[in-house]
């Protein structure tokens, strides 16, 4: 494979943090997906660093348990498995320990391994000291191949400490090894947003301010935060999923055509559209977001508790479980149009969608009854669960009426390409290994999407509010969510 053009040398996939469930539930099983695929260099070895008490064989069982839960073809080939599991390597060790990295060292040298991926997989407040110790054992280069390192969000929880994870990297990474992985943009509906728009002449000359009426970009999770009480309470939504997943949406949705599809092109046309957000600060802040916390509710026949009946979260607590954003990207493509941003967890559905409301006609159809809505043009781009694309417009009831009525024509990846897509994993993971960085995310695109989001939470702490508006868990938030999109704008939000 022309991915491998670099002799055939040994490949370590190294994974900090390997007892954690990102390994057994994504990571190897997109491996295995991709060894299965014939897509990995025959001398490829899994190494796993971690504290837990676990040696080669006890860590081999637990992934192989992995991916045979987790992996998306079914069933699973014992062979290829098997082959796997003969390459895996297991390194117990405290992360401030150097002395397990000299070891990791060693083992690399004992398997003549040249090319090294680096996955951080530990908590987010080990990055800094496991940097740190992969520096001081020279893990970071090699004589031959290549050396890169992946970095799991979140990537800070604001902007100080973005930047100050940066200067710890790039003290021993230069920013061509560093690949910023946000598994969203693995997503084959997110990718083809850019072919979408750019490799077909019927929506580009619609995709401006003259013809789209507004956008809704919606991330709803079924979930509570369950055992992740702890990391919610100092992150909210808007660090867990608006800072990261729905501004880089954002970003791919507004951006103009790079000047080829390669990694920094495709980033400088990001970086533009998050410079160009209004900023929102102080009042415009408060006036332009909604916070909200679920409480106990109905989620598909069975009672569930509230986010302050969760275990490890304060009575008192305002940590947002729920967030709709209003924001405007002040270029001279989209200058007045809103792009709604809604996110939340205990939501009714499960779905990650952005959906163009084009502007409705001029004047209504000959004064017939128009049940398709004032504006029934949607182009919705579906990219969880069920990822697709969906074109809604208006269409003649059939039969002796004037009427009328909202039809769909609906793309999947099943029934056209008859397949399901891969895991987004599958894609992020081979990119990194054949070092094609255009789907990871930029130094600059971090600091300045840490920067417009940095202002709103500067000004929710300075307005004092000590309650949040609450939903019940299995609705769509609360009820100024309806009056957040309506009131202003006479929009609704789409439903699901």
């Amino acid at each position: 494979m022309k991915e491998w053009v670099d002799g055939g040398m040994a490949t370590a996939f190294i994974i900090f943090g390997v007892t954690g469930d990102l390994t057994s539930r994504k990571l190897v099983p997109a491996l295995y997906q991709l060894t299965l695929d014939k897509r990995l260099p025959e001398e490829f070895h899994i190494i796993g660093f971690a504290r837990r008490d676990w040696d080669d064989s006890v860590m081999a069982d637990s992934l192989r348990s992995g991916v045979e839960e987790h992996t998306r073809t079914q069933p699973v080939d014992m062979d290829v498995l098997a082959s796997m599991s003969s390459k895996m390597h297991f390194i117990r060790s405290d992360f401030d320990d150097l002395g397990g990295y000299e070891r990791l060292n060693t083992l690399l040298e004992t398997l003549q391994i040249n090319n090294r991926l680096l996955y951080l997989a530990a908590p987010p407040e080990e990055y800094p000291v496991i940097i740190q110790q992969i520096g001081k054992s020279g893990l970071a280069s090699t004589a031959r191949g290549w050396t890169r390192i992946v970095i799991e969000k979140p990537y800070g929880r604001d902007l100080t400490s973005a930047q100050a994870l940066d200067a710890t990297i790039h003290q021993v990474f230069d920013e061509s090894q560093v690949y910023r992985i946000d598994h969203y943009l693995g997503k084959e509906t997110v990718q083809n947003i850019l072919v979408f728009r750019f490799a077909n002449g019927i929506f580009e000359p619609l995709w401006n301010q003259r013809n789209v009426d507004h956008v809704q970009i919606t991330v709803a999770e079924t979930v509570g935060v369950g055992s992740r009480a702890g990391y919610y309470e100092r992150s909210g939504v808007i660090r867990d999923m608006f800072q990261n997943h729905m501004l880089q949406l954002l970003a791919l949705t507004a951006m103009e055509a790079p000047l080829a599809f390669t990694a920094d092109d495709v980033r400088d046309e990001k970086v533009k559209i998050l410079r160009s957000l209004r900023p929102m600060k102080h009042e415009d802040a408060l006036k332009n977001t909604l916070r909200a916390q679920y409480v106990a509710g109905t989620m598909t026949g069975k009672r569930v508790p509230g986010y302050k009946d969760e275990k490890g979260v304060a009575p008192n607590s305002i940590t947002e479980t729920y967030l709709a954003a209003r924001l405007f990207v002040d270029n001279w493509r989209w200058a007045g149009v809103p792009f709604y941003l809604r996110s939340g967890k205990r939501l009714p559905r499960r779905v990650s969608e952005i959906s163009i409301h084009f502007k409705q006609v001029p004047l209504p159809l000959f004064g017939w009854k128009n049940v398709a809505g004032d504006a029934p043009n949607i182009l919705s781009l579906n990219i969880q669960p069920d990822e697709g694309i969906t074109l809604t417009f208006g269409a003649k009831a059939p039969g002796p009426i004037n009427q009328i009525e909202p039809a769909k024509m609906n793309f999947d990846y099943l029934t056209t390409f008859g397949a399901e897509p891969p895991d987004a994993y599958e894609r992020l993971l081979l990119d990194c290994l054949i070092g094609d960085a255009t789907l990871f995310t930029r130094t600059d695109e971090v600091q300045h999407a840490w920067s417009f989001t940095e202002d709103i939470l500067e000004s929710w702490e300075q307005s004092q509010i000590t309650h949040l508006p609450v939903y019940e868990a299995g609705t769509w938030g609360p009820a100024s969510a309806v009056d957040f999109v309506g009131r202003v704008d006479g929009h609704a939000w789409d439903t699901h």
